[in-house]
């Protein structure tokens, strides 16, 4: 890692300025217009799940570099309720807001590596990675 940037979720001002903070890192690591699009989507859903779900939380935005890849890296955590049943959100169509339901499936499709670690009444963290092609 050489560098991090965070952002607090507190309002939905702040989802935007996350959005922002990581289409910029990903244009300055070289990444292509779709693959920022793609990016800046994960972040955006996100950061929406904590700030409907948590209420407040954090968004870290890293550059990662593994076997000589160089990716980008986001950090999604809140000291929310947790999920309960982490299978089931993880399926498509599943929504608890009355949205269309592509939440977190979605931002696995959209990242090349996805990790979700939860625990009712504690929290929710979220590892997302896009390798640079």
């Amino acid at each position: 890692m050489e560098f991090q940037s965070c952002v607090k979720i507190l309002n939905e001002w702040d989802i935007v300025a996350v959005r922002q903070l990581g289409r910029n890192v990903a244009k300055e690591l070289h990444f292509g217009i779709v693959d920022q699009a793609r990016i800046t989507t994960a972040i955006s859903e996100l950061a929406r799940n904590i700030f409907l779900y948590a209420g407040q939380g954090q968004i870290c935005i890293e550059k990662d570099i593994k076997d000589g890849k160089i990716g980008l890296k986001i950090i999604a955590k809140d000291d929310g309720p947790g999920i309960k049943d982490i299978r089931k959100v993880m399926e498509d169509g599943f929504s608890t807001s009355g949205g269309l339901g592509a939440g977190l499936p979605g931002v696995k499709r959209l990242m090349d590596e996805f990790d979700i670690d939860s625990t009712p009444s504690k929290g929710t963290t979220i590892i997302a990675i896009k390798w640079l092609r």
